[in-house]
């Protein structure tokens, strides 16, 4: 049986109901890289179970504390199976309008570092760290029991398994899996491309912000950083006309396609710069009754904070310029860095620079199926904000 030796700084940090020991809290282990090994005390006092990384300097992620183990082995097989079983079961309560979903979140649904999504009848599997590397087949084998999908892509090309000194790659490991995959969210349809789109194919961690939006949407509409047309295609029914704004060529194109294939006819999709296109149409004197902002992530670290703010600052203070008064503006931050309080303080900053009233009418986050590990905050990567302009 391997063992982990942790500091009182990493014991402090598990109290507190934190599941990542980084490395500089690591005192000893004789594990090899991807092994569940027991983490100690100083004092050899068990603190339970984690998964053990050789490469990256979150060395140590949980997967059973003390108080629920018991003796000195543990039944992997059964253990994952409870939780995956749990996961998916909890999803279908939440009966979201959508026939794609996260199915495991992590973490957040204790099981570190694996991201399970269902695209109709097909599964896409991400295992981001060593330890659920190694136990990719078990994790196939236990979602044919459980979920019974067609077919299971592994699609293992995230950036952030070089961390871990894993390969990056794209494989199907059970069944078949088409190069299409048709998925509905309420009345629009998708195709998505699940080897080479964004995330696993879709952001949807959007999907329940989308339908928020639609309650607001009215008038002309301004979509920026629209990426496939997630927002703009749920509001158009709603609304008189909309302009999408996105700098990817495929992404505008895939927007208007489905915009075409979903019967939409009020969809002006434009490629551009969105910082650009924005100070063109407030030279042209464009009002909007609703828009949304949904960029990517400014601050992909901590040193990229303060040009990320100028950033967010900005495309406020121009979209509010743009609104008009009694309209709503959906604002949204996936940069982890940007927390929610920094968030809401841009956003009130680009407001008094605007010389605008502005009332918060609901503080969102990402869907329910990607739920947050209360004390642990880098579950908590997406906010929404959506505001009124007053008159």
């Amino acid at each position: 049986m391997s063992s982990a030796v942790i500091s009182r700084r990493g014991v402090d940090r598990l109290r507190a109901g934190h599941p990542w020991i980084y490395r500089s809290d690591v005192l000893s282990c004789d594990g090899q890289p991807g092994d569940l090994v027991r983490v100690l005390t100083e004092r050899d006092r068990p603190l339970g179970w984690a998964f053990w990384s050789g490469a990256s300097q979150i060395s140590l992620r949980m997967v059973l504390d003390a108080t629920r183990e018991s003796g000195d082995s543990l039944n992997e097989r059964k253990l994952f199976a409870d939780r995956l079983e749990r996961a998916i079961e909890y999803r279908a309560v939440l009966a979201i309008d959508a026939t794609a979903c996260r199915l495991v979140h992590g973490e957040a649904d204790r099981l570190p570092a694996l991201i399970v999504d269902r695209y109709a009848d097909w599964l896409v599997v991400q295992t981001l760290s060593q330890g659920m590397d190694r136990r990719l087949p078990m994790i196939v084998e236990l979602l044919v029991e459980i979920a019974k999908p067609r077919g299971i892509l592994a699609r293992n090309d995230p950036k952030v398994r070089r961390l871990e000194g894993l390969d990056e790659k794209v494989e199907v490991v059970y069944g078949e899996v088409p190069e299409t995959i048709e998925v509905s969210e309420g009345r629009i349809r998708h195709l998505v491309d699940v080897r080479h789109g964004q995330k696993t194919g879709l952001f949807l961690d959007q999907v329940e912000n989308h339908a928020a939006a639609v309650r607001y949407a009215r008038g002309a509409a301004l979509d920026a950083f629209s990426y496939l047309g997630g927002f703009a295609l749920q509001i158009a029914p709603h609304c008189e006309r909309v302009i999408t704004l996105d700098s990817s060529a495929p992404g505008v194109a895939a927007t208007r396609e489905a915009a075409q294939r979903n019967g939409i006819t009020n969809l002006d999709a434009r490629e551009g710069n969105v910082f650009d296109e924005l100070r063109e149409l407030e030279i042209a004197r464009e009002r909007f009754h609703t828009i949304v902002l949904d960029p990517p992530a400014f601050a992909r670290n901590r040193a990229a904070v303060e040009r990320a703010a100028a950033g967010y600052k900005e495309i406020n203070l121009r979209a509010l310029k743009l609104l008009e008064p009694g309209g709503h503006l959906v604002t949204c931050s996936c940069s982890y860095n940007v927390d929610e309080a920094l968030f809401a303080a841009i956003v009130e900053e680009a407001a008094a620079d605007a010389r605008v009233a502005v009332a918060l009418v609901e503080k969102r986050m990402q869907a329910r199926d990607h739920p947050v590990l209360v004390g642990v905050p880098e579950t908590h990567y997406l906010k929404c904000f959506i505001l009124r302009k007053l008159a």
